[in-house]
């Protein structure tokens, strides 16, 4: 009876310890997007803001153009491309934009 007992506080007490962990934490970034001439379909995406601490860097995907890791920073990204806060080790990347588009950013 003791044995089961102790086994039984083992499993629970590992289920709670453990359930700290799956907390997902997710990247963040504030970006500005504007047309940067519309017939071409190109962006300017801007970084006005970025949490050092969980995001690695801004891309656009699918291109993979890197916007850059500081605020400040800027780049060129195509139409229908999605702005994404690239999560450093185990934190997660968060959308920022879907589905840009330089005529109605």
């Amino acid at each position: 009876m003791v044995a089961i007992t102790v086994i039984l506080a083992a499993v629970i007490g590992t289920f709670v310890l453990n359930l700290s962990d799956s907390v997902n934490e997710q990247a963040n970034a504030g970006v500005t997007v504007e047309a940067v001439d519309g017939s071409t379909g190109q962006n300017l995406v801007t970084i006005n803001s970025i949490n050092k601490e969980t995001t690695s860097e801004v891309v656009c995907r699918p291109s993979g153009n890197s916007v850059g890791t500081s605020a400040g920073e800027s780049s060129k990204c195509p139409d229908g491309n999605a702005v994404v806060a690239v999560g450093k080790s185990n934190v997660e990347d968060k959308t920022l934009q879907t589905n840009i588009n330089a005529d109605n950013s």
